[in-house]
């Protein structure tokens, strides 16, 4: 089924959101979307093709998402991309498929991925706070990723994170 832009996906299509380890650089970046490309272009749920779309984002962030209205991603499908992901890894020399860490931009505009106790620390030092921008990979569908996939902290399960009185 045809891998579509990112734009034309539904707001209720399935989203996945994957944040690399350190950033993509102009040579890994296309690696990585060239075999996600490739992946896609073939994905399928028991035999039916999938209508998916992928967008990469600040050298950090794959997107990846399914409309789900013709066909369902299923559980081994799913678990294929995350195999394809994981194959490609050690190519770009990052991990993709990890997770588990907290991303934000610093005041420069940098993208930065910490662990989540490396982010608490930072709120108790006062280095990101309820303004800090941060990156939201838990969303699971394209609108709320339309919405809010950057966003102040004290805005998102980031907040969690801050001291209270950072939250406000």
């Amino acid at each position: 089924m045809p891998l579509i832009p990112f734009d034309s996906m539904p707001d209720d299509a399935r989203l996945w959101v994957f944040g690399a380890r350190a950033p993509l650089d102009e040579v890994d970046a296309p690696r990585l979307l060239l075999a996600v490309d490739r992946y896609l272009s073939t994905w399928a749920a028991h035999g039916t093709p999938l209508t998916c779309a992928r967008d990469f984002r600040d050298e950090y962030f794959l997107v990846v998402a399914v409309d789900e209205r013709a066909s369902g991603a299923s559980g081994c499908s799913v678990d294929g991309l995350f195999r394809a992901l994981q194959e490609v890894e050690e190519g770009i020399g990052t991990s993709m498929v990890g997770g588990g860490l907290a991303f934000f931009r610093d005041r420069a505009g940098f993208v930065h991925g910490v662990t989540r106790a490396e982010f608490e620390k930072m709120a108790a030092r006062g280095d990101v706070h309820g303004e800090t921008m941060v990156f939201d990979t838990t969303l699971s569908t394209a609108g709320d990723f339309r919405a809010g996939f950057e966003r102040p902290a004290r805005e998102s399960w980031h907040a969690s994170l801050l001291p209270d009185q950072a939250r406000m």
